[in-house]
């Protein structure tokens, strides 16, 4: 065999057909399938107690030594993997280019059938027909539901793992582990060059029979399955980078086991005085390092965030970002804005003859600047200030969440709750102060209120927003 890999493993589920792809690659010379090698219940096969010499206690106390023994076993040798295998090999195996990746994929509905009807037999594989046990499956929604969740949660981060190490797999069908070319390509990208003539094994598809058949209340399974959102048209499309946590933002009390996690454009100011008020020096420039530092020093610590209406807190970054010249704010994209997109901005500011008027169209086209602009439609960066806060929240998920989320409206009552947790009596916290030059209400209407829905649609469904006003 060619040496194009140093090992194999078939990523699959229960009734997906691994057990025939299994005997197929075990018939090719040179190549071995050795079973489930990282069951949590078994080792390779059920009453087995041991593979490649290493016992199942060995290997669930040192799941690496197992692996490298596949790496160094004769010829090419590989094993099936499902969701629910041991998960501190899964990293290890997606890094490994000299793992050749091959994903096997059924239609789900097929494999919770399958599924069901092997429960109800015991018969999970069939050598002899005459011993064919037979059975109908029940479906059930809710467990159909969390069986397709569990396939398709694994598939995506299978793909997504294989995207970031730039690696591609073979995909083979539940179809195609019975076609002899498709087996023989798999063999030969695998570096097997001896191709098969036929399948030489006696293992039978267990129940040929059509899905309607095969099901007990079938008619309420189609019912069921015609509700499901199968093509998720009720999505919210999502175009925005994935970001990680900001801990360089982070904002630590001086004297109280409370961490700030701000979002931009929201009411850092107001929050960091009232940190600020619990007494000592607020902690500020955070790095990861750092911060699980002070996670452990700080036992008993509670972490928080305050979001703020999108609509409001487009508003404030416009007027403090765009409009606005001083230090803080953006004049390259304010130029582009201008120039590009024909937003009313005037070139000196302040500018006594920018009006109500003049701000309503400013603001309204900046809000259509941000929805090009987190669609990926605009050469210029999804700025922080601007990002959806819930994708901020996610790439707080990457290290840490925070214990609270507030909104904006509720500080006062969830800043006293969070002081008091900690064992503190806090002073209220100040209000934001208004945005100018003109406040937001004195321009809002339904339309601005749509604009901001239509730039942040995943923010007004994800984290329960309404109206502004």
């Amino acid at each position: 065999m060619a040496q194009n890999f140093d090992a194999f493993v078939v990523f699959a589920e229960m009734r997906t057909g691994s057990n025939l792809l299994e005997a197929n690659l075990n018939l090719f010379d040179g190549i071995s399938c050795l079973g489930e090698a990282f069951n949590p219940h078994f080792i390779g096969y059920p009453n087995k107690t041991e593979l490649l010499d290493i016992s199942r206690e060995a290997r669930d106390s040192d799941p690496a030594a197992l692996l490298d023994r596949v790496r160094g076993a004769e010829g090419l040798a590989g094993f099936r993997y499902f969701h629910d295998h041991d998960p501190r090999i899964l990293a290890p195996l997606l890094d490994d280019p000299r793992i050749a990746k091959i994903v096997l994929t059924r239609n789900p509905i097929d494999s919770y059938v399958s599924w069901k009807i092997a429960q109800k037999t015991d018969q999970w594989k069939l050598t002899n027909v005459s011993r064919r046990k037979d059975a109908k499956a029940t479906f059930d929604k809710a467990d159909f539901e969390a069986h397709l969740e569990a396939l398709q949660s694994f598939q995506i981060r299978l793909l997504n793992g294989l995207q970031t190490r730039g690696q591609t797999a073979f995909y083979v069908a539940y179809e195609d582990v019975q076609d002899l070319g498709v087996m023989n390509g798999l063999a030969r990208w695998l570096g097997c060059d001896t191709p098969l003539e036929s399948f030489d094994h006696n293992l039978k598809r267990q129940n040929p029979a059509p899905i309607s058949d095969k099901v007990e209340n079938f008619a309420e399974m189609e019912q069921a399955l015609a509700r499901l959102d199968r093509f998720d048209l009720s999505r919210t499309p999502n175009f925005e980078p994935r970001r990680g946590a900001a801990v360089p933002g982070y904002v630590a009390a001086g004297t109280a086991p409370l961490l700030y996690m701000p979002i931009k454009g929201g009411p850092e100011e107001a929050v960091c005085d009232w940190l600020a008020g619990l007494g000592g020096d607020l902690r500020r420039d955070f790095n990861q390092k750092s911060l699980r530092q002070w996670l452990r020093r700080n036992s008993g610590h509670r972490r928080f965030t305050v979001l703020r209406h999108p609509l409001a807190r487009a508003h404030h970054v416009f007027c403090q970002r765009i409009l606005s010249k001083g230090p803080q704010s953006f004049g390259r994209i304010r130029r582009v804005l201008t120039n590009r997109h024909d937003l009313p901005i005037p070139e000196d500011w302040p500018d006594p003859a920018y009006d109500a008027a003049t701000h309503r169209a400013a603001f309204g086209g900046f809000l259509e600047f941000i929805r090009a602009n987190l669609a990926g439609q605009t050469n210029l960066r999804i700025d922080p200030h601007w990002a959806s806060q819930s994708g901020i929240l996610q790439g707080m998920g990457d290290l840490c969440l925070p214990d609270m989320v507030l909104r904006e409206g509720e500080i006062a009552e969830g800043l006293a709750r969070l002081a008091a947790q900690v064992g503190l009596e806090a002073p209220a916290p100040r209000a934001a102060a208004p945005d100018g030059p003109i406040a937001l209400d004195e321009i809002y209407d339904a339309d601005l209120e749509a604009l901001a829905r239509a730039a942040y649609p995943r923010d007004y469904l994800m984290l329960g927003f309404g109206n502004w006003r």
